[in-house]
């Protein structure tokens, strides 16, 4: 199913990130075959966004924090096929090392308790040239949010918890989202 149908299928409030989610997917050219994970299902926009541009997604949240329902959209564009949910936290992840040609964080961080502990799990679960794409609520993306869910936390810059890590970053900007894009430095 095309992109642009899908978001008329979901409606608003998929499609109010859709677009700038999509991009973030096309800036980074992953191969097809990509080993892809998304951290923190949600709603299921990321997972299904990945899906609808033809990758295959694992995705997860923490035992029993299942608070939204994913499979009904992803069913209803045809991608439920191409995401497995697998319960995880973020801080101690059931994979090997090195599996996942890139993972996804679609306004997540900001819900990690130990978010240094999790950057590791990160690093660890990345393929030597993975990577890691956070994506985060500006100040203005936060009181969006607000008007539905009032103790919303703010809004977090991850770049504060990875200055000390083996990543290079790159930010994609726009006004109620940001993608923090980060590549493991290799050492030569």
């Amino acid at each position: 199913m095309g992109f642009s149908k899908a978001k008329g299928i979901l409606g608003d409030e998929f499609s109010r990130d859709a677009d700038f989610l999509s991009s973030v997917v096309s800036k980074l050219k992953l191969v097809k075959n990509s080993k892809v994970l998304d951290v923190g299902t949600g709603r299921g926009h990321m997972a299904i966004v990945l899906a609808l541009h033809g990758y295959q997604v694992i995705t997860g949240e923490p035992e029993g924090a299942n608070w939204a329902d994913w499979k009904t959209p992803a069913k209803k564009v045809s991608v439920e096929d191409m995401i497995t949910f697998t319960p995880f936290n973020a801080e101690k992840m059931p994979f090997e090392d090195a599996s996942f040609n890139a993972i996804f964080l679609y306004a997540t961080f900001h819900h990690i308790g130990n978010k240094k502990l999790a950057l590791s799990e990160f690093l660890r679960v990345m393929k030597p040239k993975g990577t890691l794409i956070i994506i985060e609520l500006t100040d203005d993306g936060v009181e969006v949010v607000r008007k539905r869910w009032r103790g919303h936390p703010d809004a977090v810059d991850p770049r504060a918890y990875t200055k000390d890590l083996a990543f290079e970053v790159k930010v994609i900007e726009s006004k109620y989202l940001n993608a923090f894009i980060y590549s493991k430095i290799i050492d030569k």
